[in-house]
């Protein structure tokens, strides 16, 4: 076996721009022939990768997949919006989320499970693809949700193909009733927390931590206004009650009908269910949410290419 120097590694760095580690053992699996291990880390779809990995990947697609009374939702970034349109990126994110159904939606297992059809794993198997399509790309996060009994149902918004794009959700309905007339229901309850992002299904699961918060601030905006302690207690406490009307799900008024809060419009649906609804909880992810995306400054580009 060749001798693998660190000048070795190093040169096959700069020629592909690929990971020290992947370098060095591209030149061992090819017994330090260079040309081969550049062809070896081509084949491979780790060439360049590194360089790609450190551009920001905000676009992509989220994904909802539901199997019997549980279902997952995953999110795999990309860099443009361009490539969320390919089939190739749309039918590995399909890959990833039955990869996910297969261990929960969890995501720390999602991530070392078998990519099917490979001998890789789900991060690996991302990786390569970089060179491949040809931009920064990456497994971000998942999740899962599942009932007893009942019925787990997904929704898309602005889908970009069959289970998969912009903002996906998840909810669980328990409950013994129709099962069919469930599924529809909580296909409406998830379409309602695509539109309203809740940051809780009950005032219980609620962070109290965000509730107090809340509160302070609204404490010191009524102190402002001169009026006697007692009086702003009951101002606060007032406009935390519509506080929690806007965050917890239950408390939300359902946009389906407009007139009742979803709390209500299950407890009406039980009867055409025939049994006792119980809302077990719902998964929302947004595509990007969370990500700072680089702003990029256009004219300083052309200036930069200009010479200037």
């Amino acid at each position: 076996m060749a001798n693998i120097t660190a000048s070795m590694v190093k040169e096959l760095r700069v020629k592909t721009d690929a990971g020290m580690m992947d370098c060095k053992k591209a030149l061992n699996e090819c017994d330090g022939d260079m040309d081969a291990a550049v062809d070896w880390l081509r084949t491979k779809g780790l060439a360049k990768a590194a360089k790609k990995a450190g551009r920001v990947a905000a676009e992509g697609l989220v994904a909802a997949k539901v199997d019997g009374n549980k279902g997952v939702v995953v999110e795999v970034n990309s860099e443009t919006d361009f490539v969320a349109r390919n089939d190739i990126f749309q039918e590995m994110v399909g890959t990833v989320a039955a990869v996910s159904m297969g261990v929960d939606g969890d995501e720390a297992a999602t991530r070392g499970a078998n990519f099917t059809g490979t001998d890789k794993t789900v991060d690996e198997q991302i990786t390569a693809m970089v060179g491949t399509i040809g931009e920064n790309m990456n497994f971000r996060r998942s999740a899962g949700l599942s009932v007893d009994e009942g019925a787990v149902a997904a929704y898309i918004h602005n889908a970009a193909a069959d289970g998969m794009g912009k903002i996906a959700v998840l909810v669980g309905l328990k409950s013994s009733g129709d099962a069919a007339k469930l599924a529809a229901l909580a296909k409406q309850v998830a379409m309602h927390v695509a539109a309203t992002s809740p940051l809780a299904a009950t005032e219980a699961e609620l962070d109290q931590a965000v509730i107090e918060r809340e509160r302070q601030v609204l404490i010191n905006e009524a102190k402002e206004s001169g009026k006697p302690d007692n009086i702003i207690e009951k101002m606060v406490e007032g406009r935390i009650r519509k506080y929690l009307e806007e965050v917890v799900l239950t408390k939300q008024t359902f946009v389906i009908d407009g007139e009742n809060t979803v709390e209500k419009a299950l407890k009406l649906a039980e009867a055409d269910v025939g049994a006792p609804i119980e809302l077990v909880g719902f998964v929302r992810f947004a595509l990007g949410e969370g990500i700072e995306k680089e702003e990029e400054d256009f004219a300083a580009e052309v200036a930069a290419v200009a010479g200037n």
